[in-house]
Formats: structure tokens, sequence, C-alpha cells
């Protein structure tokens, strides 16, 4: 038999599924959650004006913690799409990786993997940061395909191999391709701060092997670049090391109106770049190179080489900027061989050059170059 609590919900359920056509205000809203929850999946399913209810709070609900709660406890099915949009908007709290766990415990992988394929790569992104947080021994076969297609959004690819370096079968899969030298170049930084930080003995070991961290001044190892992130920089030391004549940044980067117009311009790079991007393009320059940056490799019939940038083309002539700023003209029936090289104009091996310290006063300095 109910008691007149129970009984008392039971109305007010009843009486606020009516007007299912109009939104529930907060306070409603909260009493129709608690009353649910204390009636239960049973007394709730036997009731087609209690179910009604719930799929009116199901829908205001959408998206939020609230929202993979109650799916949970009801054992609801056929919720994997607004499971997915509280995953994607909390991908590190606990309502996010509850809502993806239950996503693939409902054998929605289908619906998953349409997700990370999807248009909406911020999105997609967020999902495989979650992904990495369930654990789950799914990852592999989810994120693999994501590594290897170089046609999707790398900032999505890296975040890949993130999540995969969290678990041991992710972490064995992605030295599996290093060690068949199929992982693509530009997630090789990534792949080589993650790898070299797992917890797996054995595997830290071998990731040492295959791809060692870059080494820092007199060639002593670098810290891991969770620390050297956390590190605390000066911005006006900073500044100072990208002056500096050994370092050699000011001779290829205009910052504000100074310096050599070859690389790209650095004036606003903090506001294009997080500190974790900045780190990866001082320490592996050639794992993304900025679109109309590509080097190339210019050599004439006579013997004369040219290493940088062709800055304009016609039908008779190539112009290569080098190092320096200086542009050369060359006319075309003078070449004997033109190649795009796979390397960076940015020399690698700037860290050798500079402190730790130093290092991290240079991260701080170009964190602070943001748009005015």
């Amino acid at each position: 038999m109910m008691n007149l609590r129970t009984t008392l919900c039971l109305l007010a359920l009843a009486a606020a599924a009516v007007a299912v056509a109009q939104p529930i205000d907060p306070a409603k809203l909260n009493t129709m959650i608690e009353a649910l929850t204390r009636l239960g999946p049973e007394a709730v399913n036997a009731n087609p004006k209690l179910k009604e209810a719930l799929g009116k709070v199901l829908a205001a609900t959408r998206g939020t913690p609230q929202f993979v709660q109650l799916v949970e406890q009801f054992k609801l099915a056929d919720q994997n799409a607004g499971l997915l949009e509280v995953s994607a908007k909390h991908p590190a709290d606990e309502a996010g990786v509850t809502a993806l766990r239950l996503v693939l415990a409902s054998n929605g992988t289908a619906a998953l993997s349409a997700a990370l394929t999807g248009k909406d790569v911020s999105a997609a992104t967020k999902l495989v940061e979650a992904l990495g947080n369930t654990g789950a021994k799914q990852l592999p076969a989810l994120l693999l395909p994501l590594v290897s297609d170089t046609t999707r959004d790398a900032a999505l690819r890296k975040q890949s191999v993130r999540a995969l370096a969290r678990t041991q079968d992710g972490a064995a899969a992605l030295l599996k391709l290093a060690r068949e030298d199929k992982l693509p170049a530009d997630l090789r930084f990534t792949a080589t701060a993650e790898l070299n930080a797992v917890r797996w003995p054995e595997l830290k070991a071998e990731a040492a092997k295959l791809l060692p961290l870059p080494p820092g001044q007199g060639d002593k190892a670098l810290p891991p670049v969770a620390e050297l992130l956390a590190m605390k920089g000066d911005a006006k030391r900073g500044a100072e090391v990208f002056s500096r004549e050994t370092v050699g940044c000011a001779k290829c980067h205009i910052v504000n109106g100074q310096g050599v117009d070859f690389g790209p311009a650095l004036s606003e790079i903090g506001s294009k770049l997080p500190k974790d991007a900045l780190l990866e393009s001082i320490l592996d320059p050639s794992a993304g190179i900025s679109f109309g940056f590509e080097a190339w490799s210019v050599e004439t019939k006579v013997g004369e080489e040219f290493f940088g940038l062709i800055v304009s083309e016609t039908g008779e002539d190539v112009s290569v900027k080098t190092v320096g700023g200086a542009v050369t003209k060359v006319k075309k029936a003078e070449l004997a061989r033109r190649q795009q090289s796979k390397l960076s104009i940015m020399p690698a091996g700037l860290q050798q050059t500079i402190t730790v310290q130093e290092l991290a006063d240079l991260l701080e300095y170009l964190a602070t170059l943001k748009k005015k």
C-alpha cells in the first residue's frame, strides 16, 4: 500500500505531466526529479502518467548532469544522443565520464563513432578527452583510426594520442605504430611526451628507446612536458632570451615590428596557440608547419643551392627567401632541382642553447604575445 508521501508525489507528478508542451519552471522541475527518484523505476514504469512525466523531465534536463543521473537510475535505453551531449560538455567531470560509460555499456559505439567522425570537431575532441577518462577497453578500436587519418583535425588526433596513452592497451598500440614506423610525424612529439610518462615500466622503457625525449642544454634530459608546462616563467627574461644572438628567434620572426620577416610573425602568437602547442613548436618544429611556410630546397644547374621559402613564382622565375630575409630570384630555365622539405625552416635543438628555466621564461614571453 502506498503511503501518503508517495501518493502526494504521484499527484504532483500527474498534475505536472498534463502540460507537456509547456516548459517546467526550475522549482517544479526539482520537485519532479525528487519525486521520481523516490518512487524508483518499478513504480514509474508501471504508471503511464509517471512515464510521461519522466519523459518531460528528461527533455528539460538534457545536456545536464541530472539527465545522466536519471538515465542511469531508470536504466533508460535510446538516450545515447543526450548522453553524448553531456559528455562533450563535461569531458573531465564525473557526469561526462559516466555518460560515456553508459553509452559504451549500452553498445552505443556506433553512435559514438559517428560523433567522433562527424563535422563538429570541437565536440569530437571533447568526446575523445572523456573517452580517455573512462579507461574503456574500446579505446584502441575507436581512436587508432583517428590517429592514422592525417586528413582529420590535428587537435583531435593529438587528443586521441593522449587518451590512448592513458590505458595499457592504448599505449602499447601507439608504441606498435612507432615500432613499425607508422606513427604520423605530426603526432610524434605528443606521443613522445605522453608515452615517456606512462606508469607501466616495460612500456615506458620501450618509449625511451623508440621515442626519446629531446635533450636539453649539455645533452641533459629535459624534464617531462607536464613539468615544463607547470614551471613558472618570467616574461621579461623570456624576451631577452628571444632576442639573444645565440638563440636566434629574432633572426627569423617579427614581434611588434622588431625582428626579421622570414618565419611567421609572432606578435599575436599567444592568442593563437596554448602553452603546450608553443612548447611543441620549439621542441619539434617540424611537427606542425604553418601553411605558406613550407621549406624548399632549390639547386641551379651551376651548383648554387638555396634553402628557404618560395615567396613568389611566375612562368619564368621562382623567388626564394632564405634565412635572414634575403630574396633570390632564379630563372626556371636555370633550375636543376627543387624539392619541398619535410623539415621546418626553423631548426630543431633550440632548447639545447638555453637552460630549462630559460625555456620556461621563453614560453611565458611567447604566451604574453596576444592580440590587443
